[in-house]
């Protein structure tokens, strides 16, 4: 015979698994709710690729017809000038020139000759590279005073 016990722990079981089923089917339902989410979400991004791919296709054909273009152009500047050098080199007779002869100019005087060298060492301008850097930096208040006794 089955006891009042027996009958109890059946019951409680039955209730257990029951609540269990239940739990189950909600985590189910749930899961299928975030998975046709997620296909939604997939399908927007498919059709996301889909026109990237599209778009980088169109990007890449018109670099392609940019390129193409460029090298036209290239070679349309390198035939002008392949044209305009042969007609020159054929006209051209060489023509040997002898360089013009300079006369040594006359030394300055020597107050003048004293003057330009003082201006060419105050001012960096008129020095040479290598000693306009090694030459130190003249404050703003010589550079007006000198700017000013040339006057």
């Amino acid at each position: 015979m089955v006891s009042l016990e027996q009958v109890k722990l059946l019951e409680s079981k039955v209730i257990k698994a029951v609540d269990y089923v239940k739990k189950v089917t909600d985590e189910n339902k749930t899961l299928k709710g975030k998975l046709d989410s997620y296909e939604k979400r997939i399908e927007e991004l498919e059709v996301l690729v889909r026109q990237f791919k599209e778009e980088q296709s169109r990007i890449e054909d018109g670099i392609l017809s940019a390129l193409d273009r460029l090298n036209q152009f290239e070679d349309a500047v390198e035939k002008a000038l392949v044209v305009e050098k042969a007609p020159s080199a054929e006209k051209a007779v060489p023509v040997e020139k002898t360089p013009p002869v300079e006369k040594p100019a006359a030394p300055p005087p020597k107050e003048e000759a004293l003057e330009k060298k003082e201006a060419e060492t105050s001012d960096p301008i008129l020095m040479p590279e290598s000693e306009a850097l090694l030459a130190p930096a003249k404050s703003d208040d010589q550079k007006s005073k000198q700017e000013l006794d040339i006057f």
